[in-house]
């Protein structure tokens, strides 16, 4: 029977029953989970610039941090992430050795300071889903990376995409050597990372990791002979050991801090105030700063005069001042 109840002219009418007002509310969206990454670089600076970059945005988390390769697949293999950001030149086992085991457990994303054609082009053979050169990309684009590596999308910044495209140029060429040691499969299996044998093949979603026995390997006393036994140390140029240089003098008389070493390495390798920023999460503004002082220290007055005493080409390098 229709309700026959009247309301006066003019007053509000009652709002008609909520179709669904018997169901029960819906549950809220259970919040998104973070991107989870691994950071490997030999460079205490680097790390802790990259962890706090990423860490800084609310859809990321550095799950842990490695020094070299047999450190990255231990907290890969640990920490399962989403991507693993893998420099290449590191002590023990590289990058490039460590790359075929790290792409079956996550994406790998090259981010290094090696630009050499042969190195891009190989390490996108052994699965690398992306590769950044340092000085090439800012803060954002980083960000961006990671986050599309996790989904399949490859990212180059200028120089690799160039080194790549040079290698696919080459009709039918004779792909050039390695350095010597870089990728070798002994740099691996001397340090405990299991192989799959010599070469690579896609990695497999059903097919298990390498295993990483780490109690019953020890590594030797000494490292294999491979590049990554060039890695320069702090306060050694990094265009040394792309050049072939010898050592380069001792640059203790100069009494540079760790953050000025970084930097002057930077200056001789040719990067500008911009792309040291960029490299090293810094303002400009700190990077002139810090470039004011290199020179007073180098008692130079211009990058060419600093890079030549840095790198032990100035008629005085060996000598010193002061």
């Amino acid at each position: 029977m229709p309700d026959q109840t009247r309301h006066p002219a003019g007053a509000p009418q009652p709002p008609p029953p909520h179709p669904f007002a018997d169901l029960p509310l819906p549950h809220p969206a259970p919040p998104a989970r973070r991107l989870r990454v691994v950071v490997a670089d030999d460079n205490p600076v680097v790390r802790a610039g990259l962890t706090a970059l990423l860490s800084g945005r609310a859809d990321i988390e550095v799950v842990a941090e490695a020094a070299d390769g047999r450190q990255a697949y231990e907290a890969a293999h640990q920490h399962r992430p989403d991507v693993v950001l893998l420099d290449v030149r590191m002590p023990g086992v590289d990058g490039i050795s460590a790359l075929p085991y790290l792409v079956r457990i996550a994406p790998v994303m090259m981010l290094t300071y090696s630009r050499e054609s042969e190195i891009v082009h190989e390490a996108l053979r052994r699965g690398a889903g992306g590769y950044l050169v340092h000085g090439e990309f800012t803060a954002d684009q980083l960000v961006d990376a990671v986050r599309d590596i996790k989904e399949g999308r490859a990212h180059f910044t200028p120089t690799a995409a160039g080194a790549l495209l040079a290698r696919l140029r080459q009709d039918r060429a004779p792909a050039p050597p390695l350095p010597e040691g870089l990728g070798q499969s002994s740099s691996a299996t001397a340090y405990g990372i299991s192989t799959f044998g010599k070469s690579y093949s896609p990695p497999q979603k059903s097919s298990p990791p390498a295993y990483f026995d780490a109690q019953h390997v020890s590594p030797p006393v000494t490292y294999p002979e491979n590049l990554s036994q060039m890695q320069p140390h702090v306060g050694q140029s990094s265009s040394e050991w792309t050049s072939g240089r010898p050592s380069a003098p001792d640059r203790s008389r100069f009494q540079l801090s760790t953050r000025e070493v970084e930097i002057m390495d930077l200056i001789a390798s040719g990067m500008n105030n911009q792309q040291i920023a960029a490299t090293c999460f810094i303002s400009e503004k700190t990077v002139k700063n810090h470039i004011n002082r290199i020179f007073a220290k180098l008692h130079s007055t211009s990058r060419s005069e600093a890079t030549a005493k840095w790198i032990g080409t100035a008629p005085d390098a060996h000598r010193g001042r002061g």
